[in-house]
């Protein structure tokens, strides 16, 4: 349970009692109280009979009454005073504070559940049984998000998203490790991947914005059913990974606009480097040096016109159609016929995946 929360409801009931109240733990130490100068005091109290007791009990000028879950009281609420007011409020206050304390609780196993789930860390026939035990919604459409941090900082990131998704009945954020948090976001009908999108776009806005912090998003599948979080979570990490390596300026990558970037990414790298060398029989890939191959990035940016690239990279159409024949006299593809073109584009992102070694789930 967090002190900072007990600290806030203290602070609320002492304004409206007009009296100190404070929480007391199992080792009798005040660890929240509306007078901050008593946070850290001892009360000499026996807590395992304070714990047992059926009505508060009086020591150290406060009254005293546990509170916790069934029989278990790890905590105690105290109250200034030892007349019939403080007694009545200590029972009333003991009662709303295992009330916050299950729901607190109750949140956080909900949020290790949904960690659990996307982590493939329980059992296919355990996740319904413990959704259940845990009241938790499973018909929902929801879809992961996973916030990559490419250039860290001393902002908690886990901390920030938290704060700008409050309702946490529906949504949960989910530290994945240093770098790494998700966000499994419950949508409504209707909702689309442009609409995911966007939520992604003012999300890297607002961390670099506001807290200059740089960060990609990778945006799973929406996926009906709490089983399938976990392919969604897989998604997400394959586009950030799939974008990592074949669109690095992006940073928002869906996973249901991967192309063929997707299919290279699930290629076995052995299977990879038979077919550069299939492709390039005559000569390596390396062979092209970066001007060629910026002229072959813009030959296809421009739909294999000739002219139009020519015009974009401010050269002669002559000396286009040279770098062109150079190309083909290396590699043995005319890139002007469209089915060397799509092999050779295809080689040039197998060849840039080779290199970029992406870590796989």
């Amino acid at each position: 349970m967090s002190n900072r929360l007990f600290q806030s409801i203290v602070y609320q009931m002492s304004d409206s009692i007009e009296r100190v109240v404070g929480v007391i733990d199992e080792t009798a130490t005040i660890v929240s109280c509306s007078d901050l100068s008593r946070v850290g005091q001892v009360l000499d109290i026996d807590f395992v009979e304070l714990a047992h007791a059926e009505e508060p009990v009086v020591c150290d000028g406060f009254t005293c009454k546990a509170f916790g879950i069934e029989q278990y009281c790890e905590f105690a609420v105290i109250v200034d005073g030892n007349d019939a007011i403080a007694q009545k409020f200590s029972s009333l206050l003991a009662v709303y504070l295992t009330s916050i304390k299950q729901f607190y609780d109750e949140k956080n196993d909900r949020a290790n559940f949904i960690k659990n789930v996307i982590m493939d860390n329980i059992l296919p026939g355990d996740i319904i049984l413990k959704a259940k035990e845990l009241r938790f919604n499973t018909d929902h459409a929801r879809a992961v998000l996973l916030i990559r941090i490419t250039r860290p900082n001393d902002v908690s990131v886990y901390e920030v998203i938290q704060n700008l998704f409050p309702e946490k009945n529906k949504d949960f954020v989910i530290n994945i490790n240093e770098t790494d948090v998700a966000l499994v976001k419950e949508v409504a009908a209707g909702i689309e991947t442009k609409d995911l999108e966007n939520l992604a776009r003012s999300l890297v806005d607002t961390l670099a914005g506001e807290f200059y912090t740089h960060a990609v998003v990778g945006i799973g599948t929406i996926v009906t059913g709490i089983k399938d979080l976990a392919k969604s979570f897989k998604e997400a990490h394959v586009a950030l990974e799939v974008g990592k390596v074949f669109d690095n300026e992006k940073a928002i990558v869906s996973c249901d606009n991967l192309g063929i970037a997707r299919l290279i990414y699930q290629l076995p790298t052995t299977l990879c480097e038979t077919f550069l060398r299939e492709v390039f029989k005559r000569d390596s890939i390396e062979s092209l040096d970066q001007e060629t191959l910026f002229t072959i990035q813009r030959f296809f940016d421009n739909n294999l016109n000739v002219s139009e690239t020519s015009r974009k990279l401010f050269v002669h159409r002559n000396t286009l159609v040279y770098r062109l024949d150079k190309i083909k006299k290396l590699t043995g593809l005319d890139l002007r016929e469209f089915e060397h073109a799509i092999v050779f584009k295809i080689a040039l992102m197998v060849n840039k995946y080779l290199n970029a070694n992406p870590v796989k789930y």
